[in-house]
């Protein structure tokens, strides 16, 4: 199956979104959320869906968003799913992506952060969890389930974190600064402030699901 890559934009805070131009170029799709979707419209940036409840903007807003997009999918306020969970099920099962990346997800309210963070342990998510991406300014995280595997060092990422996101078996941490062997956790726990030593990482775990994340100051 060919490659398809998804970018979904949250509206979380604008100063801890990447340029949204730059990664324009290595996506495939866009799908706006609430305010989300505004700043893509403003960007100039096609989507093609726009969704959410837009209960954080105008009138005037939400019908500038209905001029540049066709596919608009306006839900209730009060829904047992987010507007985040939405974009992503869109993403997954009705465009069939690859790959998606969201952006917005990180920065602003803690609730809205962790609800985001933790959305890949359901299980419609899970079992897409190596398609599911998280970016800001100065962060990038991946998740992982049970295997072997090579991480390659981000150019300008510095640190390195694994963080388990439930209880975690045999984790081993080959070749970064801080190494590890078979490493048990029974509960979640962020091992944070590592670095790889060359290009790339190798680590493996035998249960659990982990987030990989590579950070800048």
């Amino acid at each position: 199956m060919s490659s398809k890559v998804i970018a979904i934009l949250l509206g979380g805070p604008l100063e801890s979104v990447p340029d949204l131009m730059e990664w324009s170029k290595k996506v495939d799709g866009w799908i706006g959320v609430d305010r989300g979707s505004l700043r893509l419209v403003k960007a100039g940036i096609n989507q093609l869906i726009a969704l959410g409840d837009f209960d954080s903007i105008t009138a005037t807003d939400y019908e500038l968003i209905q001029e540049h997009v066709k596919d608009v999918r306006r839900c209730q306020s009060e829904k047992d799913e987010t507007d985040a969970e939405l974009a992503l099920s869109v993403a997954l099962d009705e465009l069939e992506a690859t790959k998606v990346i969201l952006f917005g997800a990180t920065g602003g309210r803690l609730d809205h952060f962790l609800s985001n963070l933790w959305m890949v342990l359901q299980p419609r998510f899970k079992k897409n969890a190596a398609k599911i991406q998280l970016v800001d300014q100065n962060n990038s995280i991946r998740y992982y389930l049970p295997g072997h595997y090579q991480l390659t060092k981000e150019p300008d990422k510095k640190y390195l974190g694994f963080t388990c996101l439930t209880p975690v078996t045999k984790l081993s941490l080959f070749d970064e600064k801080y190494q590890l062997d078979q490493a048990d956790f029974a509960y979640p726990t962020s091992l944070g402030s590592n670095e790889f030593l060359k290009e790339t990482g190798e680590f493996s775990f035998e249960s659990g699901i982990i987030a990989v994340i590579q950070s800048k100051d």
